[in-house]
């Protein structure tokens, strides 16, 4: 991601720094000279030649952004416009990193002479998964929370055939230009796009920047559709209604799903409020993230889905959409829990959540406190105060009932490996009637 503003500023996908090395880098050995020997050239450009082009599952070492070789797999691959016969290029999975990082590679960035084509795919995922360790693993993927991860092992398999290959490379939303990191099913016109241009106002996209810059003449929105919810200072909170928006509210769901990887898309968004979080300004009112929530939940979820856009995490903004979803589960006087199954992220998001609200009310408590009484203060759903408590292990078993043992440098050690709270939720800012009341 780079903002567009600034014309010196690197690319997101490092592509500047691979074209460069490029230059001085080739697949080939140099030759020999024409008198010397050349048995291991000949064998090499033998071995060239049987190769390509590479297969699809086959395993290589490729030259990712930070210079250095990492296993792939070729996940697909398409013709060079102007290159020879055997002229591809790859889409590859970088074995080691999220699927997020995928990318399309030219033949250049690939070492041939680490080629296997024959790799059993449970021992291949094996040694790759021994290879991260759980900090390496959250570093690379805890800028955001996954999206829904309902699907079993069939319909994974198939979401993952289906959206294998990313299909919208980057987009332009505001100020900022963003490299993408998964696939989202535009409609087919939009097929042979790479790039879209957004409004960040009302969501509709486009494909060239002239036709962005025309609409922009026309339109007249400078903050999201429906209702403004709460402000403090320059932040803002719109909520919009999935039935009374319902473009708006599927080119959100288009727009998030470039970031969410099992998110299922739901084309019918009349069951849903979306919570639109925004910076101000004089230009108007600028999209940092969202989360939904459907109207009517048997289950208590009062979250369905939530994102910050890339340009806009590690400022606090996640963290701040999980809050306010629980202050609305508040306002409602009811408990409130977000869609299950969670990803491994997204519990390690809302369990940081849980235990900063959990221990900040243990540490101020005089005097003994019930479950009962921590969910009613919290809106926070019983069961995700126990095992909560339990994974902290200030749970014990006493007499038929589960008691809450909590020391004080206990408690002061779990708060500080929980990190910050963000930014916090000015309730007094908060102006809304929950759903029922309005209907």
């Amino acid at each position: 991601m780079v903002s567009i503003d600034n014309p010196n500023s690197a690319t997101a996908n490092g592509h500047a720094a691979a074209a460069a090395a490029v230059d001085v880098m080739s697949v080939d050995p140099p030759a020999p000279e024409s008198n010397g020997p050349q048995p291991e050239f000949d064998a090499y450009r033998r071995r060239k030649s049987t190769i390509l082009p590479l297969d699809v599952g086959t395993r290589v070492n490729c030259r990712w952004r930070d210079g250095k070789y990492h296993p792939v797999k070729v996940i697909e691959r398409r013709k060079h416009f102007d290159g020879g016969a055997n002229y591809y290029e790859y889409y590859v999975h970088y074995t080691e990193f999220n699927r997020r990082l995928d990318e399309w590679v030219d033949l250049n960035q690939l070492d041939l002479g680490s080629v296997e084509t024959d790799v059993d795919d449970k021992v291949e995922d094996k040694v790759t998964g021994l290879k991260m360790t759980r900090h390496q693993k959250r570093k690379i993927d805890e800028t955001h929370i996954e999206g829904h991860e309902e699907l079993d092992a069939a319909s994974l398999r198939e979401h993952e055939e289906f959206t294998k290959v990313k299909n919208i490379a980057t987009i332009e939303l505001g100020k900022y230009e963003i490299e993408t990191w998964y696939f989202s099913p535009f409609p087919p016109e939009y097929n042979d796009c790479t790039k879209l241009f957004f409004c960040e106002f009302c969501l509709n996209f486009m494909k060239r920047k002239e036709q962005l810059q025309r609409h922009m003449k026309k339109c007249d929105l400078k903050h999201p559709p429906g209702d403004e919810i709460y402000r403090n200072k320059t932040l803002s909170m719109f909520e919009v209604d999935g039935k009374k928006n319902k473009i708006y509210g599927q080119n959100l769901c288009y727009l998030a799903k470039l970031f969410l990887d099992h998110k299922t898309l739901y084309y019918d968004v009349d069951l849903f409020l979306f919570y639109v979080l925004c910076e101000c300004d004089d230009r108007g009112c600028h999209m940092v993230g969202y989360f939904s929530k459907e109207k009517q939940s048997e289950e208590s979820y009062n979250l369905a889905c939530i994102l910050t856009l890339p340009p806009y995490q590690r400022k606090g903004y996640g963290k701040f959409l999980i809050a306010f979803s629980y202050e609305l589960s508040k306002k409602e006087a009811k408990v409130g829990t977000p869609e299950r199954p969670l990803s491994d992220l997204g519990l390690l998001s809302y369990r940081g959540y849980w235990t900063r609200v959990l221990l900040d009310i243990l540490k101020k408590h005089k005097g003994n406190i019930s479950i009962k009484e921590l969910s009613d203060m919290t809106a926070i759903k019983a069961e995700d105060i126990l095992t909560t408590l339990q994974s902290l292990e200030l749970i014990q078993y006493r007499k038929g009932q589960h008691v809450i043992c909590a020391d004080p440098k206990v408690l002061d050690r779990h708060l500080k490996a929980a990190g910050g709270g963000g930014l916090d939720v000015e309730v007094s800012k908060l102006i809304w009637t929950p759903y029922k009341e309005q209907n």
